[in-house]
């Protein structure tokens, strides 16, 4: 019988290329190419991460090209929102009368809050109105990207559209409610007058002002859903300290209040666009019932909350529909 010796360990051949032998350890053999070479490699062949972060001005040039994709989808969503109710696109209009209705019972008859406030009903249902918009527009926010994650993980495109297109459909139906406003203020002698141009400003700082925390929000509800729960008791102390069913100026005046919340019931923003809105409509609201400095404070919490509230949610664009 024939013997076979055994090959030395330092003898043995290997396959090239085998990851398991020592020829893949080869000092001779290429080092694999760095992260900064592959890097390097794909821009310069035009490839770019798939779901990455654009620049803020880029970010803003996308959204603006969408603008009709915005607009048919605030457009649908408004359609759809009364499409099961019998009386449909009627609710846009009944929900704020009723919510009118109620706090004029509570506050104007049973609290009387309505004393030494002149043409309270008009005074009312103007703040109801307003403060509907804005309240509305910051719930659906907090349900812009959590409510429609199949659209999210499938189609790519800004984010921010989805906050901004719910807003749009916000100010949409309050530019339908704001027709049934005006027979209301008819009603009790309201007509139109020189000062009512001074609502479109008004709105159009509000929107933006609105527009702007549905795009916080949004940010905030898509990592913790529980804030969509918690908001309507925030909304609603927010909505008491606004003066929607009370007159501000009354208060501060009639009452020894502390400087501090003199200054924080004025500058309150919300408080600031009804008040806005008031006095462009409703007559009896004079500029002596109005904070000083009120365009000012408009316009600074317009630019504000719209520009930190972009800038908020653009900074975690790569991270919506994920986990």
């Amino acid at each position: 019988m024939t013997t076979q010796t055994p090959t030395p360990a330092h003898a043995r051949t290997s396959t090239p290329g085998h990851p398991h032998t020592p020829a893949a350890t080869d000092p001779a053999a290429p080092a694999p190419p760095s992260s900064e070479e592959l890097r390097a490699l794909a821009l310069r062949h035009g490839l770019t991460v798939t779901g990455a972060r654009p620049s803020l001005p880029a970010y803003a040039r996308q959204l603006w090209s969408r603008r009709d994709f915005i607009t048919a989808f605030a457009t649908a969503k408004l359609t759809a929102q009364y499409s099961r109710a019998r009386l449909g696109q009627i609710w846009q209009v009944m929900t704020p009368l009723l919510n009118a209705a109620v706090y004029y019972v509570i506050f104007g008859v049973l609290m009387d809050v309505q004393r030494g406030v002149p043409d309270y009903v008009p005074f009312l249902i103007t703040g109801v109105f307003v403060w509907t918009f804005t309240s509305q527009t910051i719930m659906t926010g907090t349900r812009a990207v959590s409510g429609n994650l199949g659209l999210v993980r499938a189609l790519h495109f800004p984010r921010a559209s989805l906050p901004i297109a719910l807003a749009l459909q916000q100010l949409q139906q309050l530019v339908f409610s704001l027709g049934a406003l005006v027979v209301i203020l008819f009603c009790f002698g309201e007509f139109p007058r020189p000062s009512w141009l001074l609502a479109v400003p008004a709105l159009l700082l509000q929107t933006l002002f609105s527009t702007g925390l549905a795009l916080a929000m949004a940010r905030l509800a898509a990592r913790t859903p529980d804030i969509s729960q918690l908001m309507p008791f925030v909304l609603r102390t927010w909505m008491y300290a606004s003066g929607v069913m009370w007159s501000i100026a009354h208060l501060t005046q009639d009452r020894d209040l502390p400087h501090a919340v003199v200054l924080a019931l004025q500058a309150n923003p919300a408080a600031v666009y009804i008040d806005l809105m008031r006095f462009a409509l409703v007559e009896s609201f004079t500029g002596d019932r109005l904070p000083p400095h009120v365009w000012e404070l408009a316009t600074g919490w317009a630019l504000l909350a719209f520009a930190g509230g972009f800038i908020y949610f653009w900074k975690a664009e790569e991270t919506y529909g994920r986990g």
